[in-house]
């Protein structure tokens, strides 16, 4: 049976899908911190999302396609979440969304170091970012990067630099 829509228009399309309070913030975890298993994404956000939120979550960006869902074969109970080409490609549109925070909101320099990093990188970061992150849940293979990291391990050093105070986080104009 097919889903009824307030409307056909795209913004209302894709707030339907990830337009909550706690979608964004799990694919943003999943993306930026590399979390695949439901304890990992339960202990591992800042926000502190609730059991039942997360599971509700989880299940429900597994439907509308952002997620797939497979047993673990280290482990009997658990399960691992992976990102699909949909939710791969919302880096453009959470790059832009730290861009716009980091410019009108009263953010941290070490939680907005990786959106500043995303900003200065532009396109080229985004797409190298997508390529590796269809490489860790997609099986997709590409080129190493010659500088032997990838963009999620440049943007947690970053990161931990601004926490140990070796660096400032640079200013969006």
């Amino acid at each position: 049976m097919a889903e009824a829509h307030r409307s056909g228009c795209p913004i209302n399309l894709s707030l339907e899908v990830f337009g909550d309070k706690w979608s964004l913030l799990v694919l943003r975890d999943m993306i930026f911190g590399g979390r695949r298993h439901f304890r990992e994404l339960l202990t591992g956000s800042e926000e502190g999302i609730a059991s039942n939120i997360l599971a509700s979550r989880l299940k429900r960006l597994v439907e509308t396609g952002m997620l797939t869902r497979s047993d673990d074969p280290t482990h009997k109970q658990k399960a691992i979440y992976s990102l699909t080409e949909r939710s791969i490609e919302l880096i453009p549109i959470m790059a832009a969304l730290g861009t716009w925070g980091t410019k009108w909101l009263p953010v941290s320099d070490e939680l907005s170091i990786r959106a500043r990093l995303l900003t200065d990188g532009g396109q080229p970061m985004w797409d190298r970012f997508m390529e590796e992150l269809r490489a860790e849940h997609l099986g997709a293979v590409i080129t190493p990067d010659p500088e032997g990291k990838t963009v999620r391990q440049r943007l947690q050093e970053a990161y931990l630099d601004v926490v140990a105070g070796k660096i400032e986080a640079p200013v969006l104009a």
